[in-house]
C-alpha cells in the first residue's frame, strides 16, 4: 500500500498473517478482513507509541516497537520461530516464516544467485 512504509508494510502483514507476495486477485474476504484490522491496529499503536516522544528518541522508539522488521534471524514474538528476509536491489522484506507463510521460506532471488 502506498504511504504505509516498508517497516510498517512488514509489520502489518505479519499481524494479518499474510505472506508480503499474496497477490492482491488472490485475497479472500477473511484475509481482507485481517489486513484491514491489522492496518487499523498497528497504525493505532504507532500512533499512540510515538505521540510524546521527545525527537531524538522517535527512532529507537519506532525500532522498539518492530516484530519482524529489520529483526532477521532473531526471534518471532508470536511464535518463536525465526524471522527471515528477502532482499531486492533497493530494499528488503522481513516476516516469519511460520506465521505467514505456513512455514515455507521465500526465496531471495539476490542470495540464489550467489549460490548457484
Amino acid at each position: 500500500m502506498a504511504g504505509i512504509g516498508n517497516a510498517w508494510s512488514d509489520e502489518i502483514l505479519h499481524r494479518a498473517k499474510l505472506t508480503p507476495f499474496v497477490a492482491a486477485n488472490k485475497v479472500d474476504t477473511i484475509q481482507v478482513g485481517a489486513l484491514y484490522q491489522a492496518v487499523q491496529e498497528v497504525l493505532a499503536e504507532v500512533r499512540e507509541a510515538l505521540a510524546n516522544v521527545p525527537l531524538e528518541r522517535i527512532k529507537a522508539t519506532k525500532k522498539s516497537l518492530f516484530s519482524v522488521h529489520d529483526r532477521a534471524g532473531q526471534v518471532c514474538p508470536v511464535c518463536g520461530a525465526t524471522v527471515a528476509e528477502v532482499s531486492y536491489v533497493d530494499r528488503s522484506m522481513q516476516y516469519c516464516p511460520s506465521c505467514q507463510t505456513g512455514g515455507k521460506k521465500l526465496s531471495d532471488r539476490r542470495m540464489d544467485r550467489l549460490l548457484k
